[in-house]
């Protein structure tokens, strides 16, 4: 059974399969899952921090129509170059960002990675990104982009059992979401692809810098929802 994306007009999920599925493997190891999740509304998201994820994540979120991979591998390709320049400058050999192909097999947009987020696993297969692209489909028909953006918000993991914009921004820095500055919001959104283990800033800080500064000269080009 498809989710029925009008349900979440003006209904906040309770959980989702990415809460449900890091609850599992904490129980497969003996742990006690960890979640720290507070939910606001877009109003009590700074709008830096809004900004620095759509340039981070789907810089064409404003326009499209739930897909947009051509723009996506367009951006990622200026994104790695510009990455490599840094590590360069810092006299590093390490200029890690994911490699094209495999950054374009994966490449959602936001509304996509919602969709995954709130109802699917995380496995690759012909099937999954069906069902990615139907729900994904539905949501972008029955919902404002707002909505779309403040339920991405309010879910996204930002680090073990940390879910969502006012939880990351209580735990990273000891404020509320809607008092994140330019560069906050930015470190925030380097973090979103992977920010257990690639994107963490306390196992790799300097990544993280560099995908920031990259966000924090995108943003200013973002094109924001109506």
């Amino acid at each position: 059974m498809l989710p029925r994306g009008a349900d979440l007009r003006d209904q906040n999920p309770a959980t989702t399969s990415m809460i449900e599925t890091r609850i599992r493997e904490a129980e497969r190891t003996g742990a006690t899952p960890k979640r720290v999740q507070i939910w606001v509304p877009l109003d009590k998201i700074s709008p830096q921090l809004q900004r620095a994820v759509i340039a981070g994540e789907d810089n064409n979120f404003a326009t499209h129509h739930g897909f947009d991979y051509e723009a996506i591998q367009r951006a990622w390709d200026q994104a790695q170059k510009e990455a490599e320049k840094e590590a360069q400058r810092e006299g590093e050999n390490d200029s890690w960002l994911p490699n094209l192909p495999d950054f374009k097999r994966g490449a959602s947009t936001i509304s996509q990675q919602l969709a995954k987020n709130l109802y699917l696993s995380s496995e690759r297969s012909f099937m999954r990104k069906g069902e990615e692209a139907v729900i994904t489909y539905f949501m972008e028909r029955n919902l404002p982009k707002k909505r779309i953006l403040e339920l991405y918000l309010n879910v996204i993991e930002w680090g073990d059992g940390i879910y969502g914009a006012e939880a990351a921004s209580q735990y990273y820095f000891h404020k509320p979401a809607a008092n994140l500055n330019a560069r906050e919001g930015a470190f925030l959104s380097a973090m979103i692809p992977n920010p257990r283990t690639v994107f963490n800033p306390q196992v790799n800080p300097k990544r993280v810098a560099r995908r920031q500064r990259i966000i924090m000269r995108l943003m200013p080009g973002v094109r924001m929802p109506a």
